[in-house]
């Protein structure tokens, strides 16, 4: 079944038998798009742009949409799994990704296991490694609310932050939770990384790979993105200033045009 809904369609495919629910957008060569540990956040202006010559896959992680969650699906690394097995079975490699926080984990690990998979990978902000300073912001000690406004550095210079997070429905906090509760059983010890995952990283070889960072993310310190761009060979750091976690809605045009630049 497919619906369709404004810049998109939504529908439901099934890989070993778990439902996911995947978001298709765009038109051009195919760009696989993870995102982050509190859901898929909605159909954005970033999105928007790279969809005009990109075809935009969003599959929702399994356990944070409304579809059941994957009981076997029981770490990130198992996730990554899941999501190679898509791509395989949907003839789909190699393929662009980019991965938001979580998503950009899940991308790394695939990579780590895989590069061969990838043709190109940006990864923005993502966790999955262990800051060497300060402290990946605990997403379970605070509420929702207050880890969404820890994500970006100026909320009010921000127009898409009001209307993607200002006015918190029932069914918002409730995706929200699901989120929450789904990122806690598969990255909750060690919090959200795996302190494998830069040593395995030291193994790709030949994958392009850019990462992009706020300077001023407070949910993972950049130090962890001078430790992933040290950990994958020939990998390009961009650092924004006056950018928190989510460069994508923080600075929108150079976020788009140098993604779409590295994808070319």
């Amino acid at each position: 079944m497919t619906a369709s809904t404004n810049g998109y369609t939504e529908s439901t495919i099934h890989v070993g038998g778990t439902g996911v629910t995947l978001l298709r957008g765009g038109s051009g060569a195919p760009l696989l798009v993870l995102h982050e540990e509190l859901g898929h956040p909605g159909w954005l202006a970033w999105h928007q742009d790279l969809a005009q010559d990109r075809s935009l896959l969003l599959p929702v992680h399994p356990g944070f949409g409304q579809l059941p969650r994957a009981d076997w699906i029981a770490n990130v690394r198992d996730l990554a799994g899941f999501y190679s097995r898509m791509l395989r079975e949907m003839a789909l490699g190699p393929i662009d990704v980019i991965g938001f926080s979580l998503g950009g984990w899940i991308a790394a690990e695939m990579a780590a296991a895989d590069a061969g998979q990838f043709r190109r990978m940006a990864l923005v902000a993502p966790t999955g490694v262990r800051p060497p300073e300060g402290e990946i912001l605990d997403l379970f000690i605070l509420t929702a609310r207050a880890y969404l406004d820890a994500s970006v550095n100026d909320a009010a210079a921000t127009p898409e932050f009001a209307s993607l997070y200002g006015e918190e429905t029932a069914e918002q906090f409730e995706a929200w939770e699901d989120g929450r509760a789904e990122s806690a059983r598969l990255a909750w010890k060690p919090y959200m990384h795996n302190p494998s995952l830069p040593h395995l990283l030291e193994g790709v070889q030949g994958l392009p790979t850019l990462i992009v960072w706020g300077r001023e993310d407070r949910i993972v310190p950049v130090s962890a993105g001078h430790a992933y761009s040290r950990a994958i060979a020939g990998s390009e750091l961009l650092v924004l200033d006056n950018c928190g976690h989510r460069p994508e809605i923080e600075h929108t045009s150079r976020f788009v045009n140098r993604v779409r630049d590295f994808l070319a």
